[in-house]
């Protein structure tokens, strides 16, 4: 049975993300699991890119990789409704690497009608904005206003299985263990805020998007390596991390395992 839609929080979203911006840049210049796959999702949107392109990112947080796509030539327009990311987005904007490249407004994801500079050429969210609401649809139908036909979606989701929590109910922190698995959603702690976050499995992101798009590819990140947040393990085992997530690298795209993990990116395609 489907859950009624409830509207993502904006209130609650806009507080606590925009005292994080400095904390996610700071993440980005040196966690090494942020920087793994930070790499390999740039890598999967610029599989789909031409030289010159435009990339709409939404949930764009502080700005990194639209600051980042518009080092490398690309146009981009980023959305975000957290004052703090925003006046981070602002910031970067003015840097000479993004070339005049990278324009930024207030908008949520679920209001995409009338976008500056629409259609474009890849519709970008990364690392999770998309789990600030239980009903996908209320993104993915304003898509195709926004891409143009053959376009491409690159779309970073955590989904409800990540072995490394469910493995904490071996230690007993059994709240850890079934967040994800609520249907009602779970609170997260956003910058002081109670921010509302639901996990989307790979075949629900599918349905949402329908038949107008076709998946290329999907791959997980963390299935066997740590996850960021469990920072102690990270830092006492570096080179263990290092192996286990080439052991992600290699298995990551392969079914069933990638459809689990902290994080999936689907990528699709605009028929």
């Amino acid at each position: 049975m489907n859950l009624p839609s409830t509207p993502p929080d904006l209130e609650a979203i806009r507080r606590g993300f925009s005292d994080m911006a400095a904390a996610y840049d700071a993440m980005d210049d040196t966690h090494p699991v942020t920087i793994w796959m930070r790499d390999r999702i740039r890598a999967m949107v610029e599989s789909q890119l031409t030289p010159g392109a435009s990339v709409l990112e939404i949930n764009a947080g502080s700005g990194l990789d639209a600051l980042y796509f518009a080092s490398r030539g690309y146009r981009v327009h980023a959305t975000d409704v957290a004052p703090g990311m925003l006046a981070a987005i602002a910031e970067k904007a003015g840097r000479p690497e993004a070339g005049g490249r990278l324009t930024y407004e207030a908008r949520a994801n679920t209001e995409l009608g009338g976008v500056p500079g629409s259609p474009f050429d890849l519709v970008l969210s990364n690392l999770g904005g998309l789990n600030c609401t239980n009903d996908l649809s209320t993104v993915t139908r304003n898509l195709p206003g926004v891409l143009k036909p053959g376009g491409h979606t690159v779309l970073v989701v955590m989904p409800p299985f990540c072995p490394w929590e469910l493995m904490q109910a071996f230690r007993g922190h059994f709240a850890t263990a079934r967040r994800r698995l609520s249907k009602q959603g779970t609170l997260a702690n956003v910058g002081g805020a109670q921010v509302r976050t639901w996990y989307h499995a790979p075949a629900k992101l599918e349905a949402a998007l329908g038949p107008g798009f076709e998946t290329l590819t999907l791959r997980s990140f963390c299935l066997l390596s740590p996850p960021s947040y469990f920072d102690g393990f990270v830092q006492r085992h570096p080179t263990s991390v290092k192996r286990l997530q080439g052991l992600d690298d290699r298995l990551g795209g392969l079914p069933p395992f990638n459809r689990l993990g902290d994080f999936y990116a689907l990528v699709s395609r605009r028929r």
